[in-house]
């Protein structure tokens, strides 16, 4: 395009390209303005295993642009993961961008999960945070444990910040294991988490923001991969939309019959329920349930206390009347049989007035008794005297109520009684020589 002469800068063709820009204001194409480049985008992938991180393959094995969704912009992959490994890749619209999260010095972390065949110590993986060397090959500080042992195989986590080729690979191998599953589960502060296979998302824009300023402070790749961000809930797919179908001339012409799509499954809602009330319109068609003897049908029932005289009636009890020939509460018949009355009372009906006792009635003393018939002085002697030594011999605990102790007044009082000095004996008279 610049030997063609299609591209100007403030109006003036450029023959060459060695041009440094410090921005894109005066640049023109076939006259046209170029615009400001778009704000750049993050999207996260779940790379399946059997994909190449690539745009094309001369052997023709599948990679990872054969399998992205369709409506995505150009995006380029940051860092790469080999054909048999799977887990996050992130895809970005800046070049930029895309480098300057792979560089080492920048510190962005990187989390992995391996399954490795073979025996290690947690000792062994301690060793790696001080670095090791491989075949002329320096390896960072790598922070690695184990997760859990299953059989012959051992889970092992490693977070490093290098990201070289084959890192992960490279460094169990020197320790004795053989890698057979390796995912990539967080790259910086964005993680993993249960994507399915082959699922992609885009950032969002203020969490990116927010991410790209603490990258941009010195030392900030550590800070910025800890930075935490909200997850967001996947959107359903929308549902398709009816096609066209061919009706074999049936239709008229300039309608078109559109083939019915299953509607799309909606999540359950719970909707608060009030349970209606229930109606009675078969209450004539339902059989009646059988009475009981002596009762009337349900409706022409009597009142409570005007029962028919169908109800047969029980046998009283002894020493009763039927009922409704009974005596009033006080004026009881005869032929009830009255109990033994309680020692030392007169028979029910026959005693005195209730001021008026019977001296057949013993007189218990004790606190009950008239205030002039008590004993002076405690109930129990015995029980007071061990009180007040229990008081006098126990130790006086924190919160107890000490009494000011008792006695002569003490000889460091003053002479009016209260705290202070003693008082200083008097001077004797000053006589003169």
């Amino acid at each position: 395009m610049i030997t063609d002469g299609r591209i100007a800068l403030d109006g003036k063709v450029l023959d060459t390209p060695a041009t440094l820009l410090t921005s894109l204001r005066g640049v023109t194409v076939d006259g046209k303005p170029v615009a400001e480049p778009a704000p750049a985008r993050l999207f996260r992938y779940h790379k399946p295993a059997g994909l190449l991180t690539t745009e094309r393959d001369p052997a023709g094995r599948p990679t990872i642009y054969d399998h992205l969704p369709e409506g995505l912009p150009r995006v380029m992959p940051v860092g790469r993961l080999d054909l048999s490994t799977e887990g996050l890749l992130l895809l970005t619209t800046d070049g930029e961008f895309k480098r300057e999260l792979e560089l080492p010095a920048t510190g962005v972390e990187r989390s992995y999960r391996a399954r490795a065949y073979g025996n290690v110590t947690q000792a062994q993986l301690e060793d790696l945070m001080l670095g090791v060397e491989i075949e002329g090959i320096r390896y960072g500080s790598i922070n690695a444990n184990i997760e859990r042992r299953t059989g012959a195989n051992v889970w092992i986590e490693m977070t490093l910040t290098e990201g070289k080729n084959r890192e992960v690979r490279r460094v169990l191998e020197h320790l004795g294991l053989e890698v057979n599953r390796l995912i990539r589960t967080r790259y910086g502060p964005f993680y993993l988490g249960d994507m399915p296979a082959g699922d992609v998302d885009e950032i969002r824009r203020a969490d990116l923001i927010t991410f790209r300023t603490v990258l941009a402070k010195p030392g900030g790749g550590k800070t910025a991969s800890n930075l935490q961000f909200a997850v967001r809930s996947r959107v359903e797919e929308p549902a398709p939309r009816p096609q066209p179908v061919a009706t074999g001339g049936k239709e008229p012409e300039g309608r078109r019959r559109l083939a019915k799509v299953a509607p799309a499954a909606k999540k359950p809602v719970f909707t608060a329920r009030v349970t209606p009330q229930a109606r009675d319109t078969d209450a004539e068609e339902r059989p009646r349930a059988v009475a009981k003897p002596g009762f009337g049908p349900r409706g022409e029932r009597p009142a409570r206390g005007e029962r028919s005289e169908a109800r047969p009636r029980g046998p009283g009890k002894p020493g009763f009347a039927p009922r409704g020939e009974r005596p009033a509460r006080g004026e009881h018949s005869e032929e009830r049989p009255r109990g033994p009355g309680k020692p030392g009372f007169a028979p029910r009906g026959e005693g005195p007035a209730r001021t008026d006792r019977t001296e057949e009635r013993p007189r218990v003393p004790g606190k009950f008794a008239p205030r002039a018939a008590r004993e002076e002085g405690p109930a129990n002697p015995a029980r007071a005297a061990r009180a007040r030594a229990h008081r006098e011999t126990r130790e006086p605990q924190p919160g107890d109520f000490v009494d000011r102790p008792k006695g002569p007044r003490r000889p460091d009082r003053g002479p009016a009684g209260g705290r202070g000095k003693p008082s200083k004996p008097a001077r004797p008279p000053r006589t003169r020589k």
